[in-house]
């Protein structure tokens, strides 16, 4: 009795499961040669394109746009005014002439001088006269003459000084004058604004004999 032992037989090839493999392998292999060639990421940004133009649009819509600019300033044109005709006749001209005075300065008044009056004859004590005093032996001689003498009265009116300012020529003469008058004259006093003042002032003598 043969006893047959079973051997294992192998399935049959599944053809589609190998084709679909080797369709596979060869687009793997033209993906690769695309890639190399560039052609692939040419295709790779038309197919990207879409998607960045609508990020785009949208970034862009989403900012706000600038104001537009302010128009320019623009002067308007000059208005244009036709001048008027006037006619102009003549008339008779009056001209008013205002003259305005200056004011004419005030001067100050000048300072007040002092009211001097100088001694007088005191008619209550007459002075003597030349020929009371005339020197016996100037009269013998024949002497005459006129002598001026400078007088220095005092506040009371007494002479306490008399100075021979011009002689008449004669010693005798000019000195009885001023002897006589430092002796015996006596004077209202002089003055100034009222008030008795000494001074001095010329007093003339004059000696003649009588015919």
């Amino acid at each position: 009795m043969e006893i047959s032992v079973p051997h294992y037989i192998p399935p049959p090839p599944n053809y589609r499961r190998t084709v679909g493999f080797g369709i596979v392998v060869l687009l793997h292999v033209i993906v690769i040669y695309l890639v190399q060639s560039g052609l692939g990421k040419m295709m790779v940004d038309k197919m990207r394109g879409p998607m960045e133009a609508q990020l785009v649009e949208e970034i862009k819509a989403d900012k706000e746009e600038p104001p537009p600019p302010p128009p320019k300033f623009q002067a308007p044109p000059p208005v244009y005014v036709a001048m008027p005709e006037i006619a102009i006749t003549e008339a008779p001209t009056t001209t008013t002439i205002t003259t305005t005075a200056k004011p004419t300065p005030v001067e100050a008044p000048p300072p007040q001088k002092d009211v001097v009056i100088l001694p007088r004859q005191n008619p209550r004590n007459p002075i003597k006269g030349a020929d009371e005093i005339y020197p016996t032996m100037s009269r013998r001689l024949g002497e005459e003459g006129s002598v001026i003498l400078q007088l220095t009265v005092d506040e009371s009116g007494r002479v306490i000084k008399a100075d021979v300012k011009e002689s008449s020529g004669f010693e005798r003469l000019d000195d009885a004058a001023s002897k006589e008058a430092v002796r015996s004259w006596k004077f209202l006093p002089g003055t100034i604004n009222g008030k008795p003042s000494p001074m001095t002032y010329p007093f003339k003598v004059t000696f003649k004999i009588p015919k």
